[in-house]
């Protein structure tokens, strides 16, 4: 071969090798790129919209007045998410004054909890209803979402994996052409532009690989999150005896947030084979046959973590029942802290809350022992795997050059992140697979049946509530139920007072048309919007105004009307803050009756068709109950 075709051939190769990040630009534009079609789950139309012509329009209910209207990462070009430049406007304006709500842009649709939530609920549904011998999976789920997601970090990950390598292979070559070894005219130019490009395409695909893994952390929490909330809010009365609010609140904010953070650990399962694959060649380069010692040293360092992994796993369980069980009880001393204070239980209960903390400890204590033993054994791996390989070459009579070892050393340094990652892969494998099996076995609860009560459209009727042959009872399988044989029919605009002794079932008939008590025959249909009063006052934390409009829309005129109804007028005006004073959880800082108006104006506020009133006047005086009682259930 002449020497203008070797040229040829080394022109050729460069042109190659500076293509590489044309091409992946290019692969990542036709991925990532948008069509300007974008899919919408909703019941009022197709779910297919064009954005560039009714993005304003569609939009425009959402978005508050002084917020940006599109994030700029979702309008970001490829240099721009390349180089994450699309974060620079906000960052500039964050270093000269605080960031206010109108510089934050609104999230993208499809990052949107709502997006996120209706996703994983359908997939998660759709195994149910395909196989309702088989549990569902929420891994599978969750997977099934976010396929699409994981397949695009996956590949940037399986280029940062590749090409860090390329300096450990190439880095014998270089040490050879600084010592006189020139295979070829221009040596020197292509390591160096190969070193350079290889480093650029690791630093670019790490940046990205990061990013995508956090939002799809994100994505799955935000879902995760949704489906745990909802699911407490439908729970059937049996269900909600087993789990209280401090364990719902727990698998919120420990076990959603376990399984969102996998997503940093999920490519590892593949990427560890894969980096152990690709370091043993490059040994096998330079150490000849003694990479079979490494391979053998890096197998007994993996399966010595094994044993340690299934009893942190075990350790792990016995951790989280405990926490469950001491937010149970912290729960239900706060609630009844009352009480405590009346008794002077509060160092009993004390005490008592010590040793549930002490028990959880012990076993926090055992689960760090064990995960400490995993990350001990394989800190030590790269030194155990480094001596054994050149140990194994120097016996069996290997030559070993200044490159070669270079590039072994290289090559150890790089192997030592998979085998650091390794145990806490496991520890985060053992601790996601406890999260989702909480999380499985708390959506798999019985729920309020969704076909307790029936919707009719208010034009094809003139009855609001309609109950034909109703019997409930709060527990199905007691042979005799709460209510039976209820027939009951009440036209548009009636009055009607359910009179009875303590206990013959006034609450749980209206705990019957609001589809909260199991119903074990009959029909009962509604036909109108509903707003209910309980017998013990609701409040959230929060002002009283909050209270009130309860995320309605602030009419000033009618929440004036509202106050004044329920005699709440004079109890601002002796308040410092009036309707903006801080009422506390479970409204710590008002009265009885005051919590019941506030409560009874909450329900008022929201211009229902239909209000169930369950004893609303038994917490106020009754110079305060006849004047409510005139002006709301006569209208004066």
């Amino acid at each position: 071969m002449g020497a203008d075709d070797r040229d040829a051939d080394y022109a050729h190769m460069v042109a190659n090798f500076a293509s590489l990040p044309a091409l992946g630009f290019l692969c990542l534009v036709g991925v990532m790129g948008s069509s300007g079609v974008e899919l919408e789950f909703s019941d009022d139309d197709t779910g297919v919209h064009e954005p560039l012509l009714l993005g304003g329009q569609r939009r425009g209910a959402e978005e508050e007045p002084g917020c940006l209207r599109v994030t700029p990462y979702g309008d970001a070009g490829i240099l721009s998410l390349a180089t994450l430049s699309w974060l620079s406007p906000l960052l500039s304006v964050g270093a000269k004054r605080p960031l206010e709500l109108a510089d934050i842009p609104l999230l993208a649709h499809k990052d949107r909890a709502k997006f996120c939530y209706k996703a994983m609920s359908s997939h998660y549904e759709r195994q149910r209803l395909e196989c309702p011998d088989k549990e569902p999976s929420l891994a599978w789920a969750i997977l099934k979402s976010f396929w699409r997601e994981a397949a695009i970090n996956g590949a940037f990950a399986a280029v940062n994996t590749v090409v860090s390598y390329v300096g450990p292979y190439l880095i014998s070559y270089f040490v050879d052409y600084l010592s006189g070894k020139i295979a070829f005219p221009h040596e020197g130019y292509i390591l160096a532009s190969v070193f350079f490009v290889s480093k650029l395409i690791e630093t670019l695909t790490a940046r990205q690989w990061y990013l995508g893994v956090d939002v799809m952390g994100i994505h799955v929490k935000s879902g995760l999150t949704a489906m745990v909330y909802r699911k407490g809010l439908r729970l059937s009365n049996a269900s909600k005896q087993s789990h209280t609010s401090g364990e719902i609140v727990n698998y919120m904010a420990v076990d959603v947030q376990r399984v969102g953070d996998y997503a940093w650990y999920f490519h590892d399962i593949w990427m560890l084979p894969l980096q152990i694959i690709l370091a043993l060649a490059i040994l096998y380069k330079n150490v000849g046959i003694a990479t079979v010692s490494t391979l053998i040293a890096t197998a007994l360092s993996i399966a010595a973590s094994v044993p340690v992994a299934k009893l942190q796993e075990h350790y792990q369980d016995k951790l989280m029942a405990a926490k469950d069980e001491r937010m149970r009880k912290t729960a239900e001393c706060l609630k009844s802290m009352r009480i405590l204070k009346l008794q002077a239980w509060e160092d009993r209960y004390r005490i008592m809350l010590e040793e549930m903390r002490n028990v959880e400890c012990r076993w926090l204590k055992w689960a760090l022992y064990s995960q400490a033993a995993v990350t001990f054994v394989f800190w030590s791996s790269p030194i155990f795997v480094s001596v054994i390989t050149f140990g194994t070459c120097i016996l069996l009579g290997g030559e070993l050059t200044a490159g070669g070892v270079l590039s072994a050393l290289a090559t150890f340094r790089i192997l030592q992140e998979p085998l650091r990652n390794f145990p806490d892969l496991i520890s985060m494998i053992a601790q996601t697979r406890v999260s989702l099996d909480r999380l499985s076995h708390f959506l798999r609860q019985e729920e309020l049946p969704d076909d307790a009560t029936i919707s009719v459209p208010q034009g094809s009727t003139d009855k609001a509530i309609d109950i034909r042959d109703g019997s409930f009872s709060w527990n199905p399988s007691c042979s005799n139920p709460t209510l039976s044989d209820i027939q009951l029919s009440v036209v548009r605009g009636m009055r009607v007072a359910v009179c009875g002794v303590i206990g013959s079932g006034k609450s749980s008939l209206l705990s019957s048309i609001l589809g909260e008590i199991p119903k074990l025959s009959g029909q009962v249909r509604i036909s109108g919007t509903a707003a209910y009063v309980s017998q013990t006052a609701w409040i959230q934390s929060g002002n009283i105004e909050e209270n009130v409009l309860f995320g309605t829309p602030m009419d000033r005129p009618r929440y004036k009307r509202v106050l004044e109804a329920c005699s709440l007028k004079k109890d601002l005006q002796l308040l410092q803050y009036g309707d903006q004073t801080i009422i506390g959880d479970r409204g710590i800082n008002l009265s009885g009756g005051q919590k019941q108006r506030v409560q009874l104006a909450r329900a008022l506020y929201q211009d229902a068709d239909i209000y169930l009133l369950d004893d609303p006047f038994s917490a106020v005086d009754a110079h305060t109950g006849s004047d409510l009682f005139k002006t709301i259930y006569w209208g004066h």
